[in-house]
């Protein structure tokens, strides 16, 4: 099993940094292919989006095949697929298609490992396993900032693509070889996502794992790019690179809190509240000098990592048998969330720059809009109940 787990860590490597790498690849793309803002959000909110549909017929898979053949099978084919596509990509067009493929590859990784701790662990140690899975798989958020920088110069971002693709479909057989799926449950109990819906806890927790996440994957997987040529004047290797580290560290950050505090609902709330302080001051202080910026994205990319904690308290109200159907119901609420504010942030960008000459504007107005989404979400999520079990 530890193998089998140690693959699927790398693979959600390979997650991490399929859903980041575009901010860095913003300038060969937009020579090479005349992609603009728009189009890369566009890109990126439909891996999301692929991604998060995936969620519902993966969370059937997980329970029924078991993670083994779930996860090896779609990031083959959807992967390894995927990153062939995007290096022969000929426009913006089929760079979309090709992030939509590699959306649907990666959505099992993650959820399989959870499957696992859900199934083989017990429940105490759930948000601590989650965030050290999270934690290493944000090493492929870091490769995405100035390591792939250094190689697309080197070799240029087609063979980079074609590289990933060959090395993508090697971890996928080797995942169908070595990962280990949990005993079967001796237990007649059945049920789907309509028992799950029916969970009036779930309800509160939904709207805050819709947004959470979105910003600190929406800021650190496209709009830091653009920002930092737009405003800044400077590229986006080192600014992506400490605030992967920052998102990294506040993984690791969030993990024994609900232990060590005895609650996993006011360590979500006061993240949440940093997060959205530093979204507003980002949108108060747009043109701060490089480091400010810097920092003040790292901040929003430290308290936007709750993921793991918020699984687990939503994971405390699922039933054992529905375990998969779970944590892919509420997986689907923050991949979704992200795909679908991608979108919405790159509508709201090019709109506003369509109507004033201003740099910054554009920028403003999405930093507006990722704090009041946080505050937004919050509001509900004050009133469920705390749960450690």
């Amino acid at each position: 099993m530890r193998l089998g787990l140690a693959l699927l860590a790398l693979a959600y490597v390979f997650s991490q940094f399929f859903r980041a790498f575009l901010a860095v690849l913003a300038e060969p793309l937009a020579r090479d292919l005349g992609a603009t803002p728009d189009d890369l959000a566009r890109a990126s909110g439909l891996w999301f989006l692929t991604f998060a549909a995936m969620q519902v017929p993966v969370g059937w898979a997980l329970d029924r095949l078991g993670p083994r053949l779930t996860s090896s099978v779609l990031f083959l084919l959807g992967g390894a697929g995927g990153a062939a596509l995007f290096a022969v990509a000929q426009s913006p067009a089929q760079v979309s298609m090709a992030m939509a493929l590699i959306g649907v590859g990666c959505s099992p990784v993650l959820m399989g490992s959870y499957y696992i701790f859900a199934r083989s662990f017990p429940p105490a140690a759930f948000a601590t396993l989650g965030a050290l899975m999270i934690g290493v798989g944000s090493v492929g958020n870091l490769a995405g900032t100035v390591p792939l920088e250094m190689l697309v110069e080197a070799v240029g971002w087609r063979a980079t693509l074609a590289a990933l693709a060959g090395v993508t479909a090697v971890l996928a057989l080797a995942m169908f070889v070595f990962v280990q799926d949990p005993p079967k449950l001796d237990t007649e109990a059945k049920g789907g996502l309509l028992d799950l819906l029916r969970i009036p806890a779930l309800w509160l927790i939904m709207p805050l794992m819709l947004v959470n996440y979105a910003p600190a994957a929406g800021l650190r997987g496209l709009w830091i790019g653009p920002y930092m040529a737009d405003v800044q004047g400077m590229t986006a290797g080192i600014a992506t690179l400490v605030m992967g580290l920052a998102m990294i560290a506040g993984t690791f950050a969030y993990g024994p809190l609900d232990r060590w505090l005895g609650t996993r609902k006011w360590v979500v709330v006061g993240g949440t509240v940093m997060g959205a302080a530093g979204c507003l001051a980002l949108w108060a202080a747009p043109r701060a000098d490089f480091w400010t910026a810097v920092a003040l994205f790292s901040v929003v990319g430290f308290f936007g990592m709750a993921y793991p904690l918020m699984m687990a308290h939503a994971r405390a109200f699922v039933p054992m048998h529905l375990a998969g159907r779970g944590v892919t119901l509420m997986n689907l609420f923050s991949i979704g969330g992200v795909g679908l504010f991608q979108m919405v942030t790159g509508r709201v960008h090019t709109a506003v720059a369509a109507g004033t000459d201003s740099a910054v504007a554009p920028y403003t107005a999405l930093f507006a809009l990722f704090g009041a989404l946080l505050i937004a979400g919050l509001l509900p999520y004050l009133f469920v109940r705390d749960r450690l079990d």
